[in-house]
């Protein structure tokens, strides 16, 4: 579950980057009020961990699970 909230934020942040590199344009400063905005920065700081958090993903095993209908 954390894996996936993690993944998610960065995904949040990774949109956010590319509205700024191509239109110049901050979603979260403008929502929140600003880029000094305390709300700004909270944010900025939970997906800057989240991504942090999603490092581990690239160096974990992978397992894979298979789930069985019992329909008999």
């Amino acid at each position: 579950m954390l894996d996936k909230i993690a993944l998610t934020l960065a995904i949040i942040g990774g949109i956010n980057w590319g509205s700024v590199g191509l239109f110049q344009f901050d979603i979260v400063s403008w929502i929140c009020g600003g880029t000094d905005a305390l709300l700004t920065r909270i944010i900025f700081t939970v997906v800057g961990l989240a991504s942090l958090w999603c490092i581990s993903l690239l160096f974990r095993e992978r397992t894979e699970v298979f789930k069985t209908s019992s329909n008999s």
